[in-house]
Order: C-alpha cells, then sequence, then structure tokens
C-alpha cells in the first residue's frame, strides 16, 4: 500500500491524530488543491531536502523551504506540488495539537507554510535525517516519535475551556459559540483569546471550518447525484446559498465542481488555474 498511517503513543496521542508515509507514484496533475481542516502538519519530503511553495491563486512558484515544512492551522485551502510527494513522511495533528512544540501563540502561524527549521534552527534537519536512515516502516515511526518528544517545551495539555470547546466544534460545528462560552464559564473576550492562541483561529472561524469539512465528508460518501439542499440542512447550513458561499471560500470551488474532481483523499483535489 502507498500509504502507512500509524497512531502515536501516549501522550502524543493527545495531540496527534496519525503519522503517515506515503510512497506511490507520481499523481496524473502537477500540482493539487489541499482542503482546510483547522489542523496543522508537519511534512517531511523523503526524496530532496527541498519543498516548493506555491501561490494558490495561480498555481504559480514563490519559493520554496528546506525538506521539512510546517503548515499552520489554515482556514484557507493550499497548492502543492504533485512531484514532491512520491515519498513523503508527516504528522497530522489535531486541532491545535503543535501547542506542546512551540511557545509561540499557534495563531501567529494561521494559514502560514513554513521551513521548520525557521522555528527550530538546524535541528530540524535531524527529523529527515532520523526518518531517512531507519531501516523500515515501524522503525521510521518509532524515530518521529522519540523526535517529537524531545522537542516538546510545554507540558502535553490544554487549557481546560479551549479543550471543552473543540470536542464540542468537532462535535456540533453549528452549535452557537454564545452557548459553548456560558457553559465554560469565562467572559467571551478570554475565550475568543485562549481559542486563538491554543488552536490558531478565531473559534467562530474553526466552527465554520469544521462545518465545511462535515459538508466534504457528506460528499465523499454520496453518490455522483446529490441533493444540494439536504446536503446543506444536514450539514447544518442556513439554506443552499449559505453552503454553496461557505464551501466556495474554504475550497475556492463549488460543491459541484468539488465533486467532479473529488479523489479517493477527499481533501486532495486536482488544481486548476
Amino acid at each position: 500500500m502507498p500509504l502507512v498511517r500509524h497512531k502515536p503513543r501516549p501522550p502524543l496521542n493527545r495531540f496527534i491524530e496519525t503519522l503517515w508515509l506515503w510512497e506511490g507514484c507520481p499523481r496524473p496533475h502537477p500540482r493539487e488543491r489541499i482542503l482546510p481542516d483547522g489542523s496543522m502538519q508537519i511534512i517531511v519530503n523523503l526524496i530532496d531536502d527541498r519543498i516548493p511553495l506555491y501561490d494558490r491563486s495561480t498555481g504559480e512558484r514563490r519559493g520554496g523551504t528546506r525538506g521539512v515544512l510546517l503548515c499552520g492551522p489554515r482556514s484557507e485551502y493550499s497548492v502543492i506540488d504533485t512531484a514532491t510527494q512520491v515519498a513523503v513522511f508527516g504528522f497530522h495533528f489535531k486541532p491545535g495539537g503543535m501547542l506542546p512544540f512551540l511557545r509561540m501563540p499557534l495563531d501567529e502561524l494561521h494559514d502560514q507554510e513554513v521551513g521548520l527549521d525557521c522555528l527550530w534552527g538546524r535541528v530540524a534537519d535531524e527529523l529527515r535525517d532520523r526518518v531517512l536512515s531507519a531501516p523500515n516502516d515501524a522503525a521510521k515511526f518509532e524515530e518521529a516519535e522519540n523526535y517529537l518528544l524531545s522537542r516538546a517545551v510545554r507540558d502535553f495539555a490544554r487549557h481546560p475551556a479551549v479543550g471543552y470547546a473543540l470536542g464540542e466544534l468537532c462535535t456540533a460545528p453549528s452549535q452557537p459559540l454564545m452557548r459553548i462560552a456560558e457553559g465554560i464559564g469565562i467572559s467571551s473576550r478570554r475565550f475568543i483569546e485562549l481559542f486563538r492562541h491554543e488552536v490558531g483561529m478565531p473559534p467562530k472561524v474553526f466552527a465554520r471550518v469544521r462545518r465545511f469539512q462535515s459538508a466534504v465528508q457528506t460528499i465523499g460518501g454520496r453518490a455522483p447525484t446529490i441533493e444540494w439542499a439536504h446536503v446543506a440542512a444536514d450539514c447544518g447550513y442556513y439554506d443552499q446559498a449559505h453552503f454553496i458561499h461557505d464551501f466556495r471560500a474554504f475550497s475556492g470551488l463549488t460543491p459541484s465542481a468539488y465533486l467532479a474532481s473529488r479523489t479517493e483523499h477527499l481533501n486532495h483535489v486536482p488544481f486548476d488555474p
């Protein structure tokens, strides 16, 4: 199988959704659109110590980083070069999952793509070296876990208010934020500040991203002929116009255009500027 997933051990499993390794053939299209889900990723290019970056509107190259890329918490789609994705290792963090490994507030990385060496210096190169030198898949995952544990700069804990809010918004993103704030028992202003710092974006934006992701998963699981009004209602949108507006804001595509170009990896869509 070209894609191998690995669930990390405690305490990493409280902050990382999965570690993954992709080793496959080049995709038939040169660029892909990566849809936002409100989380962060670390991407390691195992072929070349370089990762190109692209303008999200035109698809034109706008520079690059060394071979380990940190993708900040996203509420916008990004564009990648599929030629660099032939052999890739990654960490897919849970929302706010990078918190134990950075001293900065995560909202400073909102919709940013930066080389990990810009934050950790040359020690970031060690991650790529250790994964490359591991003799098999299991060893690669173990080396990556050990490396990340060594980079922790905070306790493996969230503020209780943020943890509660994440649980609520990931389960039911359309619920009123006022209800969540009331359940937490702190001021709305303090709640928004904590959430931005620990998750990387305001709770209202995060809720919209998670609702968009529920729509992506709903579309991905249905037949080519879809009743869009039913999808809008099932995912908590006011009406079909609201659904189309939000879907386009986060993906750059209409729902029908996404349906026509979706792949088996629902958050990866061929990019045509």
